[in-house]
């Protein structure tokens, strides 16, 4: 059995979770979200928890069993809780802001960077070298997010840049004047 897939998901009080042939519907007080099971791979509701369940010991069926019931996981916990995603912005004069729903980011470009959030992903500056993105799907958080950082990604000289807010950048010494013996 998978370590992953053979735990159950708890349902937190307010969420309610059905399961229509292959999909597994969540309705939540954030929201509503499906998830669809591929291969053999099926979900049932016991009581306050789902079960994801194999039909078969083959490789593949394996290996979906526990991304499945990730997935359904991430479901529950995105109805119910929410994702966020911390940005810093690192670099003199980078900054950002809000014009209604677009991001618009001062990045040492000669223009302004706008980033339009998709559907179900809200945006928020508390400080102008701070971006939270937040939404109730973990992929188009994640996704949000990276497509954020990837508009000025930090370079290793000087660590300007969009970074997450645990990440560590590795920064390089540079070039250092020699001098010649001449």
């Amino acid at each position: 059995m998978s370590r992953v897939g053979k735990s159950p998901v708890e349902i937190p009080k307010g969420v309610t979770v059905t399961v229509d042939g292959r999909i597994v519907k969540v309705k939540g007080p954030k929201g509503e979200l499906a998830t669809e099971m591929t291969g053999d791979i099926t979900a049932r509701v016991d009581g306050n928890v789902v079960r994801v369940e194999r039909s078969s010991e083959t490789k593949e069926m394996r290996s979906l069993h526990g991304t499945m019931r990730a997935l359904v996981a991430n479901t529950v916990t995105g109805v119910s809780d929410g994702f966020f995603k911390n940005l810093d912005i690192i670099g003199v004069g980078y900054s950002a802001e809000l014009k209604g729903k677009n991001l618009q980011l001062k990045l040492g470009f000669s223009h302004l960077c706008v980033f339009e959030p998709p559907k179900g992903v809200e945006i928020e500056v508390p400080a102008s070298t701070r971006i939270v993105v937040r939404g109730i799907d973990r992929q188009q958080v994640g996704q949000a997010a990276a497509d954020i950082r990837a508009l000025r990604p930090p370079e290793p000289y000087k660590g300007k840049g969009i970074r997450y807010h645990d990440e560590y950048v590795r920064r390089k010494a540079g070039k250092l004047a020699v001098s010649s013996g001449t």
